[in-house]
């Protein structure tokens, strides 16, 4: 069969046959008469071999290699092959996920593409100062893309670096927010800690309810955090893990000062009591943690907490009732 025939089969162009040829991967059984290549059945079936070889990513060096040595291991270069392809797969992965947020930054010009593409890379800077000034610079006029923002937000571990970033989140629109809650349900504590912290110092309607869906979360560092965030937005869903904030002692004066906050109304105020009052009550609290409790009834207006307050002032804890006590005193000059 001649060049011309078997690159109308094959689909191989003559002038790849004839490159195969001067590698040494197929060579042409005969000539005819007239000196033209003429290639045999074992000929056309090494170049299908050939073709197939290279829809699977060998180079043509190794496909010769394949077919000819007989110590080759096919096992050791098909794992050679998956390695290179999940690094070409993850790095084309990375482009485009920056080709994505060079287009969500929605550049007017060339100037505007090049910036974003600094500021993209100096998030990934090793330097936490280039990666300060670049959180700091989101709010120029090309903005910092949310999804960048939010990755750095949630792996950055220098604390003035996480700050810039907070508020930069704070600053920004879009999808910032559910990318963020998403982050709660990360399998690494350090990286849900970092999402809470961002959304708390996020505004809006929309973070209150991630935060309120936050107070389930099985991490109580989560919880904690969201709780504490929506005490400070009157959101009263928050008191019961306030409450056990204060009873465990983890930011039990941060906990004790949002309920406070939450207090502003007399309903509230009265729940709020009625609340710490069953905790003091409850036989299980501990002494420490009754001390706590006491000591939040300080800050509860409104009759309930006065009553709770004037009976600790009798409890068999004597810490608990000098500390009443005193409270009372304070209410009672005010």
């Amino acid at each position: 069969m001649l060049i011309g025939e078997v690159a109308g089969r094959s689909g191989v162009s003559a002038r790849m046959l004839r490159h195969y040829e001067s590698l040494g991967l197929v060579r042409p059984s005969g000539r005819t008469g007239s000196g033209y290549r003429e290639y045999s059945g074992e000929d056309i079936q090494r170049i299908f071999h050939i073709e197939s070889l290279r829809s699977l990513g060998l180079s043509l060096r190794e496909i010769g290699r394949a077919l000819d040595d007989p110590r080759f291991m096919p096992s050791a270069l098909v794992d050679d092959l998956i390695r290179r392809t999940r690094e070409r797969i993850a790095a084309e992965t990375e482009l485009l996920t920056r080709l994505r947020r060079i287009d969500a930054a929605d550049p007017a010009g060339w100037e505007d593409v090049l910036q974003v593409v600094a500021l993209l890379q100096a998030l990934e800077s090793k330097s936490a100062d280039a990666r300060q000034r670049a959180a700091l610079s989101s709010a120029d006029e090309v903005p910092v893309p949310v999804e960048a923002l939010v990755e750095a937000a949630l792996s950055e571990t220098e604390p003035n670096v996480a700050g810039a970033l907070r508020w930069a989140l704070a600053r920004s629109s879009g999808r910032g927010p559910a990318l963020l809650a998403e982050g709660l349900g990360s399998p690494v504590a350090a990286v849900r800690e970092r999402a809470v912290r961002s959304l708390a110092e996020m505004p809006g309607g929309e973070v209150t309810a991630h935060l309120r869906d936050a107070l389930a979360n099985p991490d109580v560092v989560v919880r904690g955090y969201a709780a504490l965030e929506l005490g400070t937005r009157g959101v009263a869903d928050a008191v019961p893990t306030l409450l056990d904030m204060i009873v465990e002692g983890r930011n039990d004066t941060d906990a004790a000062d949002a309920l406070s906050v939450l207090a502003s109304d007399t309903v509230t105020a009265d729940q709020i009591a009625t609340g710490l009052a069953d905790r003091l009550a409850h036989d299980t609290t501990e002494a420490p943690a009754r001390g706590r409790l006491t000591q939040a009834l300080a800050g509860i207006p409104g009759t309930r907490a006065s009553r709770a307050l004037v009976e600790l002032s009798h409890d068999v804890d004597r810490a608990v009732a000098l500390t009443a006590a005193y409270v009372l005193q304070l209410r009672d000059a005010r």
